[in-house]
């Protein structure tokens, strides 16, 4: 309308504007003026004052307040809308393409807002629509769209998700052609894409096409590498914009194993480049807890990179109380271990097995050691079975003992043969032997051999039924090289020649390296090669989603190792493989990935939808006309001379008040509505328990009827007397006025937004407090629920936490309590006590935690045992018989202990309340 992006809903009502020059005249004609007429008797008025003033005519200003006022209400009735949807209805079937890669993940909300646009359109216009996302049409036999109502696809949109990899369109343009002619809405992540210009051309082929493009850049992060000691990252970016900063995420010391920040540096782009690098220099016991890295404030796979062993600097203890003779240590066994070990693990050496066990190492090797004291023998023993590696080489001073021979040494993998095992004596052969290529079930399968390896002399091992199994690599001639066994959690390798060149050539060939890495004794930084991989085959432990959350890897296929190096795809997701002891990441951005934004041809103008969003102005109109009709009242009482007369403050002071009130309630675009109004000021007023919204209708009306059935109980059993539990959606809700917040997290909890993090931040900073609740009957497994409850914790950057300790405030808030109990049995945990936390003389507990804990974790199902039914009625048995109600009596204890808790903090840790507990305890 007049060039501006503004029209009208009703536009017929803007003719009553043609009125208010009628008005104008109207008003300055009523009332009349007064014709002056002499009359005698006037004389004896002379001198009265007349209180009560009018003027003759209408103030132009006043006037002109009025018409305004009135011009207000009509263009308010009228119905103004800003930035309208200009593009007319078109006709017949829409097909909405949407690129659904990774790049898409960081504006999800904004695309499906966007297709709900264009379904209302669609609705309107009576057309049939079809949604299809890109990384679904892969193959040339995808079926064709499905085409259905806009109504049936508003009802799909929330199934549909981005996946985590990325991909050409591929098959895409001979896809489209098949399709039957229809209008296409293509909403483009932005990035450039093979095989772009022919799908264009195909869906323009079938009708008119608008392309739907958002201008923010997309944020890329390609995988970590060390370099000289650092950590190198390089971030990318589409387009020009902000820099970004990058965070160093691992699991913390304590014993939930929450994610946490663990450092954190600013990724700073020059002007106009599209490549940033970011360096990080960590220690080794905070390199080894790395587990991801990320560009804060980007929710895309694309911008996390996680961290594998590649990164890892695995700590080694060499055993040095067997050193080489005097002059020759450039041939001694310990130099070649030190040369293929240091660039890539931490290694520590010591004479003494009790110094390098409590030094906490992933492996001990033993070169060439012939025998151990007894004590320690069985502290090595020990140590094994809890997990270590014990890697051990033979030598002359091995092949001399009598170490193993005919019976089974438990540092040994298998026994030894009699007899003389040096270079010249029984061992020796005519001519050095080759190695035999390694079978599958050995852990080097895979790895070529080389053709200048050749073993000398070897001890041999004593044959008996289990050798077999226990080699895993050998001779030409079959005869056993290296031979392992387990010892409870750990093993115990044996490589049957010395650890130099003396008796073999291995020690000086990259196989020897890459047979290390294979045991896990080591890991090489950098790329690893196709040929490392070899004849491996790997299982999907976690799987990265598209907004970067790391999920249960499921039922996904093993992979053969050379294809994890291929880059991430729909065969192979982005996330951590395992095969044994070895961890490889797959990122979604490979080392060599580029970020290039689309470029389309002159005719295609991308626009977005979100940023000329239509935006009705009835309300602000309909508030104006409002504000300037009370100002017409102070105006005319202003001019009549009866503003400050008693009465007339009385009025004005009620008259502000309903316009106050009335103003505060108008229509406004991002006001509140009037039930979240009062359900504010009934929070504020009294005690209100909430929940978390979590999507899933059945989840939060357990939550509801749990604390409603825990709010009852406070006001039977306490002074405490809740209003009515709310839900609350944290993208939108004040969290402010609720002192309890119960957070039920299931596998398919959503991960909060930036914004609703940094509320939720406020809250605990507060004083508010969170009962997190998996419902998997007990914290710290590897349920779904807890995986995703690390995920969501994580950025919330908790304290360090512990099971609740029998002297925590909360075991005596309200009730005595032991145990924590709700439809299950299991640990809770609560923020550690300090460390220098020292009970107080003459009391029975610690000085623990001045304040409340922000968080208690568990996954007891507390909800599930407080819920009642509408008639008050329990929702959900608990155990069985007399046994279950008392468990579910201790979990409606442990429910008011918390809330009670809440609302005193550590009152009850007062030394004044000790006499009474005392008694109580029967102490």
């Amino acid at each position: 309308m007049f060039g501006l992006p503004l029209a009208f809903t009703t536009p017929w009502l803007l003719a009553a504007l043609a009125a208010l020059p009628v008005l104008w005249w109207l008003l300055r004609a009523v009332p009349p003026a007064p014709i002056r007429r002499r009359f005698p008797a006037v004389t004896l008025l002379l001198g009265l004052e007349d209180r009560d003033a009018q003027s003759d005519r209408t103030p132009w200003w006043l006037l002109l307040l009025r018409l305004l006022a009135v011009a207000a209400l009509i263009l308010g009735f009228a119905g103004p809308v800003l930035n309208p949807d200009t593009r007319q209805p078109g006709r017949g079937p829409l097909l909405i393409f949407v690129d659904a890669h990774w790049p898409a993940a960081s504006d999800w909300p904004q695309r499906i807002n966007a297709i709900k646009g264009h379904l209302d359109q669609a609705a309107q216009a009576g057309r049939t629509v079809a949604v299809v996302l890109s990384h679904q049409v892969t193959k040339d036999d995808t079926p064709v769209p499905q085409w259905l109502s806009a109504r049936d696809w508003r009802a799909r949109l929330p199934g549909l998700a981005p996946v985590s990899w990325d991909a050409p369109y591929g098959v895409a343009p001979s896809w489209a052609a098949n399709v039957e002619g229809a209008d296409t809405v293509w909403l483009s992540d932005g990035l450039t894409r093979d095989g772009r210009a022919d799908l264009l051309a195909a869906f323009e082929a079938k009708g008119k096409v608008e392309v739907l493009q958002p201008t923010a850049p997309r944020y890329g992060l390609l995988p970590a590498t060390p370099q000289d000691g650092a950590l190198v990252v390089e971030a990318l970016r589409s387009v020009s914009g902000q820099g970004a900063t990058l965070s160093v995420q691992g699991i913390g010391p304590d014993p939930t194993g929450v994610e946490r920040v663990l450092a954190s540096a600013p990724v700073t782009f020059t002007a106009g480049s599209t490549r940033a690098k970011a360096q990080m220099t960590l220690p080794p016991e905070l390199r080894n807890r790395i587990t991801r890295f990320q560009l804060t404030d980007h929710r895309a796979s694309g911008a996390v990179t996680l961290a594998d062993d590649s990164l890892r600097r695995r700590r080694v203890a060499l055993l040095t109380g067997t050193q080489s003779r005097e002059g020759l240590e450039l041939l001694s066994p310990l130099h070649y271990l030190r040369e293929a070990l240091v660039p890539s693990a931490e290694v520590i050496e010591d004479d003494a097995i009790p110094i390098l066990v409590d030094a906490g190492p992933e492996v001990v090797i033993l070169p060439d050691v012939s025998s151990l004291a007894e004590a320690d023998q069985k502290a090595l023993a020990a140590w094994v079975a809890e997990g270590g590696l014990l890697l051990r080489f033979a030598g002359p001073r091995l092949a001399a003992a009598d170490t193993g021979r005919g019976v089974e040494d438990i540092l040994l993998p298998v026994p030894l043969r009699s007899g003389g095992r040096v270079v010249g004596g029984a061992m020796s052969w005519g001519a050095p032997r080759a190695l035999a290529p390694f079978p599958e079930t050995s852990p080097f399968f895979g790895l070529s051999v080389p053709e200048d390896v050749f073993v000398r002399a070897q001890i041999l091992a004593e044959p008996g039924p289990d050798l077999a199994d226990r080699t895993i690599a050998s001779l030409a001639d079959g005869t056993p090289l290296v031979t392992r066994k387990a010892l409870g959690d750990g093993q115990v390798v044996l490589f049957h020649i010395s650890a130099n060149a003396e008796w073999s050539s291995l020690a000086l060939s990259g196989l020897f390296v890459q047979m290390l890495e294979r045991l896990a004794v080591s890991t090489r930084p950098g790329q690893i090669k196709a040929q490392a991989l070899e004849g491996t085959q790997w299982q999907a432990d976690r799987l990265l989603d598209a907004f970067g959350q790391l999920g249960p890897g499921g039922a996904q296929v093993g992979v053969d190792g050379p294809q994890l190096l291929e880059g991430a795809r729909a065969e192979v997701p982005p996330g951590l493989y395992v095969d044994d002891d070895r961890v490889l990441a797959v990122n979604t951005l490979g080392p060599d990935a580029q970020m290039s934004p689309a470029v389309w041809p002159a005719r295609i103008t991308p626009t977005w939808d979100e940023m000329g969003a239509a935006r009705p102005l009835a309300p602000y109109l309909l508030a104006a006309a409002l504000i300037l009709g009370a100002l017409d009242v102070f105006a005319s009482l202003w001019v009549s001379g009866r503003l400050w007369r008693r009465s007339t403050k009385r009025a004005i002071s009620a008259g502000i008040v309903a316009v106050a009130v009335l103003v505060a309630h108008a229509p406004d675009a991002r006001a509140q509505s009037t039930d979240a109004t009062s359900r504010a000021i009934d929070a504020a007023s009294t005690v209100t328990l909430a929940h978390v919204l979590s999507g899933d209708a059945a989840t939060d009306d357990v939550a509801k009827a749990g604390l409603l059935g825990l709010s009852d109980q406070l006001f039977a059993r306490t002074s405490v007397e809740p209003a009515p539990p709310v839900g609350l959606d944290l993208e939108s809700d004040d969290l402010a006025l609720y002192p309890f917040l119960y957070w039920p997290v299931t596998d398919r909890s959503t991960q909060p937004s930036p914004e609703a993090y940094g509320r939720l931040k406020s809250y605990l900073a507060a004083g508010g407090f969170i009962l997190f609740d998996t419902r998997d009957a007990g914290f710290g497994g590897e349920s779904t629920a807890t995986r995703r409850l690390r995920s969501i914790a994580l950025p919330l950057g908790l304290p360090p936490l512990e099971p609740v300790p029998h002297d925590h405030v909360l075991t005596r808030a309200f009730y005595l309590l032991e145990a924590f109990p709700g439809r299950a049995r299991g640990p809770a945990w609560v923020e550690a006590a300090p460390p220098n936390a020292e009970r107080a003389e003459g009391m029975p507990f610690r000085n623990l935690n001045d304040g409340v804990s922000p968080v208690i974790i568990g996954g007891n199902d507390w909800a599930g045992a407080w819920a009642i039914r509408s008639d008050g009625a329990p929702m959900f048995p608990v155990g069985r018989g007399q046994a279950g109600e008392r468990q579910r009596e201790m979990a409606v204890r442990f429910g008011i202990n918390l809330v009670m808790h809440v609302l005193t903090g550590n009152y009850k840790s007062d030394q004044v309340h000790v006499p009474a507990l005392l008694e109580r305890l029967g102490e």
